[in-house]
Order: C-alpha cells, then structure tokens, then sequence
C-alpha cells in the first residue's frame, strides 16, 4: 500500500474532511491499466515550451533590466519618465529637440539651461519603471552622451535616491566637450530599494545636451553588458523548456502596420534602435498604461541568445501583412508574390503601403540572418553582433492568431515563397483566436489541404472548460497537421477580466487539460501557456504565468504545473485505460502515461479534481523489472482558490516524496484536488 505525502497543506485539508477522508481511504481503488507494452506515438522533444510576449512590462521593466525609462526621448511625447528638479525653477530651458543629434536613427535629445546665480538644485530625474529596483552592494553602469553648449557646465552628479529622498548612491560624471562624447561610471547603492529613481544634477552655469541615458546592473544573465534579468531567466531555465516563441502575440500585428513589430528594426547598436509604442499601452480602459513601449533592447538577437541560453528552439512569429484584427485590421496589399512566386515589389503603386512582398522578403531575411553563413548579408550581421554561430533556426510562425479568408490568401503565398528558398524551414499556421466555430473550421480545414506543419490554436476560457475539454483531440485525425496549443490559461472570471487570479483551480484544471494533449501526442506538437511575464504594477491582462516586482519573481500554481509536464514529458506514450466504462475525465479523475527511454521509467501523471481522497490501482502491464521504489511529485490544496505570492512565492509547489513498489501494480491515494506525477523504474 502507497501512503499519501505529508504535506503541510494537504495534512490541513485532510484535517478538515475527517471522517469522509477516512471513508474515501477505505473505498475501493479505481482502476486503471499503463499499457508499459505498447508504446505509442513518440512525444516531441520540444512538447512544453513558452509564449514571450511583451505585456504586462515583460521586456522593459521585467526581463529586460534598463532601470531608465525612454532613456534617448524618442518617445511621443518626449520627456516621458522624465521630469526637472525643483520643478524646473533652476533652468531656463528644458526640452527635447532634435538638431544635430547623435545620429540619423537617434536624432532626439534633451537641452538644459540651468538658471544664471539660481540656488539648489538644476537638472532632471528619471522615475523608472514604477520605480528602479536596486541592491545593496550590486553595481550599476551608468552611460550618457552629453554634449557641452555655452557656458561653464563640465559635468553633473549622478545620484540614486531612494522613496524617501536618501542618497542611496552617487558618482561625479566629468569632462564634457563640445561634441558629442560618451561618459561612464559606476553607482553602487549603499540599500535595497524597491523603487529608488535617478537624479542627474548639473555642475555649473550655461547649456548642456543629453542623451542615451543608461543604467544597467552588471549583474545579468551570464554577465553579458545588455543582459537580461537573472532571477526571470532562471525561473524560464528551470523548466527545460523545448521552445520560445517570440515576439508575441499582438504585439507582432501592431494597432496598424505602421505600428507592427518590424525585426529588422530591433538589432544591430541597442543605443540606435528606434522604440515604439506598445500595442497594450491603451488596450484596455481598466488598465490604461500610456507610458508602455517598446525600446527593443531586447530585440530580436536578444531572443535568439535567450533561446540559446535555455536550451529552446526559437520560434519566432512574424506578420502576414495584417495589423491586429481586434484593432483596425489594416492589410497589406497582396503584392506579387502571390502571382509570380517570389517578393519583388516594395510596395502597392498608389497606396504608400508596404506590400505582401515586404513582408514575405522579411521572413527570407530572418531565415538567413539566423541561419547563414559570415558571407551572406543578414547572416555578416548575426556575425558582426557577436555569434559567429548559426543559431539553427528550425521553424517561423506565419502571423500572430489572425483569422478569415483574409489571412488564408496571405499565408499560401508567404508558404510558398519561404518553402521554395528554405524547404526544410517548418511553418506553424494560425487558426484565428478561438477553439471553435465556423471560421475555426475553415482555417483549419484549408490549413490541412495545404499540408500546413503546425495549426496554432488558442484558447482562453473558465477552468470547468478545460476539464470538459480533454478529449478535444482523441477524434482529430492522425494524417493532419501537428497542433500547436499555442497560447492557453484557464481564466478564474472572464477573458480579460482585471480581476483573474492565478488560483489553484485554474492550474489543476490546465492541468487536467495537459493529459489529453500528452494521450494525443500524436497529434500535438507544441503546447505553451500565456501570457508569461506580468510585473504587479503594471500589468495588462491576468492570469499570468510569473509574477514579479522590480526586485521579486514568483512562480504561479500555473507556472509549476507546466514545469512538472516539462520535466516528465517522457519519449513514448502509454496507452492508458481508464476504469471500467470510464474516459479520461469520468468521475474528474484524470490521467495519461508516457515512457521515458533516457531513465527507464515508467512516467503517470494523475488530477484528481475531487475534495475527497481518491485510492487508486494502477497496473502497468507487461512491466519487468519495477524498482523497489518509486517517486513522486505532488500539488494539492483543499482550497482552490490558493494562490501564490510574493510574500508567499511557494505557498502551492511541487512536494516530492518516494513510495514502496510492490509487483507491477501499484496502489496509491491521490490527495483531494491534486496533480500528482509518478516515475517508477520498469523494463518491458
């Protein structure tokens, strides 16, 4: 007999049912048969992976960590982030203009003229963030261009304040000319704060230009100078995931074209990429963020080397030539490329807009910029930024989750044109924002008979949905093409509702969810959860997946559920019979199997969605071999309204335990309103 895991949590839940505990402990088991004989479809090794997109300050203000916001005033209006000392009552002038600039790419920049014989304090502050999160003893590069106009001003005082006004830190910034050089030095604060801001205090009487102003932590992933933020990275590192896709989302759409994600636009010098507005600034009334863009420091390079560094393929999503349908669902022109069988056109004749050909000749580009050699010209550019390397580039997604006869006829050619150069590139399709209906049907039926690799389904609903929903794919057929669960969450209220939470319902119902994706395995590819990142102040849409602060991370009971999958995604799957007459999900009891080649194991993931205690029998058949031991890893909560925190980050957490095998059949009791995974060592 297998006994429960003691867990706090659990222990507390089994307190509380008392005697229905004991008698649920007593009933008899249910039955269920892990054909360890009869492997079946192989599980990609690339199953579980994750959806980056750029909400809830993601990038900038999350895993991107520049603590300077707007730090070269390209931003509409300018000084965003930005305000003088005192009010401006010690300068005469303050403004952004933009003659003789750094450069034609960064041509804004800020003027000051400080006050003649003014007292106090003359120059500007930068606010961050929502604030700039610093550590005691850390050490943070500050980097401007200053450019000395008339008068006496040599340099300025660099100083980290903290919420109250104390001096966290401070360095002298000097020798200022009258060209445009660029200046450094080093601020180590002498606390923690959670939302310190920036001062800039200019030394002297007369005119000074800024810009590119910069202040990066030294510590980031692998030390890197333009790095990204540890603690996230190693939260994404600790799921081994198989895949990251990128840049979003509809971010990828824009608002318009004119507004769309451009990734030639996002690499090359960081201090020369041209931000832009970010398409959830103003989305939603609930939640408006006016001050939201995206400076693309981390730009599509970035997102290759993140890729890289966790040990992901990179998916990269790029426009079909059609803004956000949700928006104005702008279109590009369809081109020649849809006759001719190639992109030459730059644009429609008459229209301005940039053509289908554009858009199309952007994928070749990328393909090539990821993938060539040091001779080719997107591939010199790879090089010259520092990865010699290919990065392997296996698979692009052709747009974000459009939908309609719209896209359709932009897909085909865009397929054709990125299958002639690159045949052994694999596309992933869209099949538009919901599970079902007549548009859902059409896309994915055309899809099929154009022999599409992925079909990129989305789905956001209430947690029961997920539960009634895993048989989704037992009747899909197996010739089709590969499924990509693309983005999915559970959502506690509505869609997009403020007032989601990351519960543990919603968690242990995707997980649920995830059994009928690995009994399918054979049909879907991919799987990711969405969004990913969302920072607690300033946050678009919940639920998210991790949670963090400008300092804190946290894992949601969401995010640990698709770790626990990754981990134990197997190699094989097991056919699993449920109890008689019973399917996956009768009862809320659910369950799948795989096989795991590397280890020798036999790999059970179990959900039960019940406040009891559930015994169950599992008999692997045709099991030799079994240990003598077996491991398992567990999430359970009574409530199902638990959530995570910062102040409680691993309130709901994976508990591992082992257990004593006996035979080929195993016994064990599920906790009430758990998920719950068991590796035991088997031979056939």
């Amino acid at each position: 007999m297998l006994t429960i895991p003691r867990f706090p949590a659990l222990a507390t839940g089994l307190a509380l049912l008392g005697p229905l505990a004991a008698g649920a402990q007593s009933a008899a088991p249910a039955t269920l048969t892990v054909q360890v004989n009869k492997p079946g479809a192989a599980v990609n090794k690339n199953m579980y992976g994750l959806f980056f997109e750029d909400i809830n300050f993601a990038a900038d203000g999350g895993l991107y960590p520049e603590l300077v916001k707007n730090k070269s005033f390209e931003i509409n209006p300018g000084l965003i982030g930005w305000k003088a000392l005192q009010g401006g009552a010690n300068l005469d002038a303050y403004a952004v203009r933009n003659e003789q600039g750094i450069s034609p790419a960064n041509s804004h920049y800020l003027r000051l003229t400080t006050r003649a014989s003014a007292g106090g304090e003359a120059g500007i502050q930068n606010e961050g963030f929502r604030g700039m999160g610093v550590k005691a003893g850390a050490s943070y590069n500050l980097s401007l261009y200053a450019r000395r106009g008339p008068g006496s001003i040599a340099g300025l005082t660099a100083v980290l304040v903290g919420e109250k006004g104390e001096v966290l830190a401070q360095a002298p910034v000097t020798g200022f000319d009258e060209g445009w050089q660029k200046y450094t030095a080093v601020l180590t604060p002498n606390a923690t704060q959670h939302k310190a801001h920036l001062k800039l205090v200019v030394n002297g009487q007369g005119t000074v230009d800024l810009d590119v102003i910069s202040l990066f932590p030294q510590d980031t992933w692998n030390k890197r100078p333009n790095g990204l933020r540890t603690d996230l990275v190693q939260l994404l590192k600790d799921m081994k995931p198989g895949f990251l896709r990128f840049p979003g989302g509809c971010i990828v759409e824009g608002r318009t074209l004119s507004e769309r994600y451009q990734w030639k636009e996002t690499i090359g010098d960081v201090a020369s990429r041209q931000p832009l507005i970010n398409r959830w600034n103003m989305e939603f009334g609930h939640r408006s963020t006016p001050d939201y863009y995206q400076s693309f420091g981390l730009g599509f390079f970035e997102y290759f080397q993140l890729a890289e560094d966790i040990g992901a393929e990179p998916l990269p999503i790029l426009n079909v030539g059609m803004a956000c349908q949700f928006n104005s669902g702008e279109l590009a022109p369809m081109g020649s490329a849809s006759t001719k069988g190639g992109p030459t056109a730059p644009a429609a004749p008459g229209t301005g807009d940039p053509s289908l050909d554009i858009f199309i000749q952007d994928a070749l580009d990328l393909i090539e910029f990821a993938n060539g050699p040091a001779t080719s010209p997107w591939g010199a550019k790879r090089v010259a930024m520092g990865h010699p390397a290919p990065f392997n580039l296996k698979m692009i997604g052709v747009g974000n989750e459009q939908w309609g006869p719209q896209y359709l006829e932009r897909y085909e050619p865009f397929a054709k044109a990125v299958k002639a150069k690159y045949p052994s590139i694999d596309l992933v399709s869209s099949a538009g924002p919901s599970p079902d209906g007549e548009l859902f049907d059409k896309a994915s039926k055309r899809l099929g008979e154009l022999k599409a690799e992925y079909v990129d389904e989305h789905y956001y609903a209430k947690p029961e949905w997920f539960r009634q929903n895993v048989g989704r794919y037992d009747k899909y057929a197996r010739t089709g093409p590969k499924i990509f669960a693309g983005e999915y969450a559970a959502q506690s209220v509505a869609i997009a509702s403020p007032t989601n939470k990351n519960t543990w319902d919603c968690a242990i119902s995707e997980a649920a969810f995830m059994t009928g994706l690995e009994r399918n395995a054979d049909v879907v590819g991919m799987a990711s959860y969405a969004p990913l990142f969302a920072h607690v102040d300033a946050w678009q849409w919940t639920p998210d997946m991790i949670w963090f602060d400008n300092l804190n991370s946290y894992g949601s009971p969401s995010y640990y559920v698709q770790k626990m999958y990754a981990l134990n995604k197997g190699t094989n799957v097991l056919p699993v019979t449920m109890p008689a007459g019973a399917t996956n999900g009768t009862d809320n009891l659910f369950a799948s199997a795989v096989a795991d080649a590397p280890t020798g194991e036999v790999v059970v993931k179990l959900v039960n969605y019940s406040s009891s205690p559930r015994p169950v029998s599992i008999n692997l058949a045709g099991a030799k071999g079994l240990g003598k031991t077996g491991r398992a890893q567990t999430m359970a909560s009574a409530d199902l309204q638990t959530q995570n925190s910062l102040q409680e980050p691993q309130k709901l957490a994976p508990q591992e335990s082992t257990f004593a095998v006996k035979g080929s059949t195993l016994t064990y009791t599920l906790a009430p309103n758990s998920f719950t995974v068991l590796r035991v060592a088997a031979k056939k």
